[in-house]
């Protein structure tokens, strides 16, 4: 039986799809026709307890999906609200329940990677919401979340280095932390030093540089220094 610190799981996932926001939020502010910017709102509700609002979240992936099934973007957030879903089973003590929709999640969001692994809009989004489940759920269950996640902000920085540095430093700070975090926990000390230097170097004086310094000193970090950092907020 998989057992879940259901509420705090849901917690994370909330909040780290709020940095997914905050990131994308950076990018092509002026294209409407972004499906984040249609959904984004109802699902940050839905993860705070709008059980309403999530279902219109949903229901507008559905929609987006039955016009065009390969839309990856819908895909990835119909896949968190599956998992989402899947930690209010848990909670409730549905196990059944909660694995169809856990592997319905995960099954949705690697689709959407497979369909458009070149998409910020796609990868951040997976990636903010497997990092964050990866806390909270069984240390066999963990790695492979904690490896995808870590593969989607790694292509993530990738495809935008060559303009990285003129993001805001709240997206710059949420995922080069996400990477040094993450390779942390993932047992890559000589990559989690790596981003924490990066960190350190390109974020003076920042609660992302100050949690770098900790980590420095003490080769990891408290729970209560891992989550995300001001989400929602423009920096």
């Amino acid at each position: 039986m998989v057992i879940m610190r259901a509420k705090k799981l849901v917690l994370a996932a909330a909040g780290l799809i709020g940095f997914a926001a905050g990131f994308l939020s950076t990018l092509h502010a002026q294209d409407t026709r972004r499906f984040d910017l249609k959904v984004r709102q109802d699902f940050f509700a839905g993860f705070a307890g709008d059980k309403e609002a999530l279902a219109r979240g949903m229901k507008a992936s559905e929609e987006a999906l039955a016009a065009n099934p390969k839309f990856a973007e819908a895909m990835v957030w119909q896949g968190s609200g599956f998992l989402f879903q899947a930690g209010r089973a848990f909670q409730g003590g549905d196990q059944q329940k909660g694995m169809e929709l856990w592997s319905n999640g995960l099954k949705e969001m690697q689709t959407a990677v497979d369909l458009a692994p070149d998409n910020v809009a796609v990868r951040i989004p997976r990636g903010a919401v497997l990092l964050a489940t990866s806390h909270f759920v069984p240390e066999q269950m963990a790695k492979p979340l904690i490896e995808q996640g870590l593969s989607d902000y790694r292509h993530t920085y990738d495809l935008q280095k060559s303009y990285f540095d003129t993001l805001g430093s709240h997206p710059r700070g949420e995922l080069l932390f996400g990477l040094a975090e993450g390779y942390s926990r993932d047992g890559d000390r000589a990559s989690a030093e790596k981003y924490f230097e990066l960190i350190r170097s390109s974020l003076p004086n920042t609660p992302y540089a100050n949690r770098a310094n900790l980590w420095m000193e003490t080769k990891s970090l408290p729970a209560n220094e891992t989550g995300c950092v001001g989400c929602h907020v423009a920096k």
